[in-house]
């Protein structure tokens, strides 16, 4: 039994030692390397989130890889996607495709002829070999283990009983690819090895290698699996941390052999949990959105089938979903759920990231939304305001709208909510709400009638000085606050809600207040 990384055993603890030493001094490389096979997903954008506050916590780089060595899988704008869901985001690489392209290219088809390279490495090294089994000869495999109640697995169980080079001469392999017989190349597992393995997050894990398949490293297209091309050019990048989703965390034995074979210092590996549904259990999905009404991307994906909504067009601001998307699987040890970017950034420590799946909480991100929404600036959501009333077919001056904003914004968690939480202060109200009508009195329209005469005498039509005068004359008459005010808000904006109501007032101004208090005696 082998134990890599063993500190216990005295043969390997100064290696131990002096690779730590290495990656120590080395300085922060992280990536996040996505597949361009369609929108990026809110879990995609956690990990890269989490590899961005890592590198800059450690004054290190973040760089963004596109791993489209799938061309079957490849959907065309994906890639321009991802690009500017990180731009949005805030959190833009500082190296990847036309960017400070130091160890690139950082598209994986364009170094396509340096992975056969590496697989021949391994194949004169024995650490991989070439199989021609053929499609149908591995079905049958397959079911005839199925069959026996089985799994099948090509591994060292098997790969010198089925068409591999282990088995022919090395002219002969030789021969078959140069009369251009189909072919992989496959990893040679070793055989009865423990893997004593260490994850940032998750601590001590083991692997069998017994256990372990065969990977494929390189395609018959000429093409290398994500296993070859992902430790290629994690190497040759000077990856010095790889974190990932916890989905990966069974490559993480073939990957450190891989390291191994090659002889290279692997990168220190910490698997993040995965984010779960809202209601239920598993795995985040799109489906989930759907049904849910919330989106499970940044932008807006749009497909001949239909249009899959981003957070971006949903209204929410990319700060909020920065914090949110941070504190899902991960806090500061404190109840503080604000951070700014930078504020995350000083606090991010990968030992305060959970080892167990984090729930996903719709609501929570709204309540978020909010609080980013109250920071904004006022003459900014004013801006994103005024669209909406132009839709309806008013154009209100910029002073009104920025009080009006001042006034709503406390209670919206979206620019798209301030229509209806304002819709009075520009459109008197045509009904009334049925529930707030009992609060119309029979004494009530002989009250109003009194209000108007009050409002009519009233010179300073600000918020404070109408509200002062109107409560002396309910005060020297005697009048119940509750058999005005709430008849009152009621005339102006059709139902009980709504700001301050004496700000109401002085914004809609003394005569639109009186006209409206009048249709209310008429038609209540």
């Amino acid at each position: 039994m082998i134990k890599l990384y063993d500190i216990n055993n005295p043969k390997l603890k100064n290696v131990y030692l002096h690779q730590n030493l290495l990656k120590m001094s080395k300085q922060v490389r992280v990536r996040f390397a996505p597949s361009p096979t369609g929108p990026l997903h809110i879990g995609g954008v956690r990990t890269a989130l989490f590899n961005y506050l890592f590198a800059k916590k450690n004054n290190g780089v973040f760089y963004l890889r596109i791993e489209d060595t799938d061309q079957n899988r490849f959907v065309p704008g994906a890639e321009a996607y991802i690009l500017e869901a990180l731009e949005w985001l805030g959190i833009s690489p500082d190296e990847t495709i036309g960017k400070n392209e130091k160890f690139g290219p950082y598209r994986q088809s364009e170094r396509k002829p340096l992975y056969k390279e590496y697989a021949d490495q391994l194949i004169k090294t024995g650490w991989a070999y070439y199989a021609f089994d053929t499609p149908e000869a591995l079905d049958f495999h397959r079911k005839q283990h199925e069959e026996q109640g089985k799994t099948f697995i090509y591994n060292h169980h098997n790969r010198e009983k089925l068409d591999t080079s282990l088995v022919i001469s090395d002219e002969e392999a030789t021969n078959r690819i140069k009369n251009g017989e189909e072919y992989v190349i496959r990893f040679k597992t070793p055989v009865d090895e423990t893997l004593h393995l260490e994850d940032l997050i998750r601590g001590a894990i083991k692997f069998e290698t017994n256990l372990l398949d065969d990977k494929v490293l390189f395609k018959g297209d000429g093409m290398p699996t994500y296993h070859l091309a992902n430790i290629v050019d994690d190497h040759l990048m000077e990856t010095s941390h790889v974190i990932r989703g916890e989905e990966w965390l069974p490559s993480m034995p073939i990957h450190i052999l891989l390291y191994r074979a090659f002889g290279w210092d692997a990168p220190e590996f910490a698997h993040l949990p995965l984010i779960l549904k809202p209601i239920g259990n598993g795995k985040l999905s799109k489906r989930d959105g759907d049904k849910m009404g919330f989106p499970v991307f940044p932008l807006e994906w749009k497909t001949e089938e239909g249009i899959s909504s981003g957070y971006r067009e949903n209204g929410f601001f990319p700060e909020a979903v920065i914090n949110f998307l941070a504190l899902l699987g991960w806090n500061d040890g404190t109840d503080k759920e604000l951070f700014s970017l930078e504020e995350l950034i000083e606090a991010f420590d990968l030992k305060r990231v959970h080892k167990a799946g984090a729930k996903f909480d719709p609501e929570k991100n709204k309540w978020f939304n909010h609080h980013y929404l109250i920071k904004q600036d006022e003459a900014l959501l004013a801006k994103a305001f005024a669209p909406i009333l132009i839709s309806k077919g008013l154009s209100i001056a910029d002073s009104v709208l920025l009080k009006v904003v001042s006034l709503i914004k406390e209670r919206a968690h979206f620019v798209s909510d301030f229509w209806e939480l304002s819709d009075f202060f520009f459109v008197a109200p045509e009904t009334y709400d049925e529930k707030a009508r009992k609060n119309w009195k029979e004494e009530t329209p002989n009250l109003m009638k009194e209000l108007i005469t009050v409002l009519v005498a009233i010179t300073d039509f600000s918020s404070i000085n109408i509200e002062t005068i109107v409560k002396d004359w309910m005060t020297k008459n005697e009048i119940g606050m509750g058999k005005v005010m709430q008849a009152f808000r009621l005339s102006l904006v059709g139902a009980l809600k709504g700001p301050h109501l004496f700000d109401i007032v002085e914004l809609i101004g003394k005569d639109e207040t009186i006209k409206r208090i009048e249709k209310a005696i008429v038609t209540l």
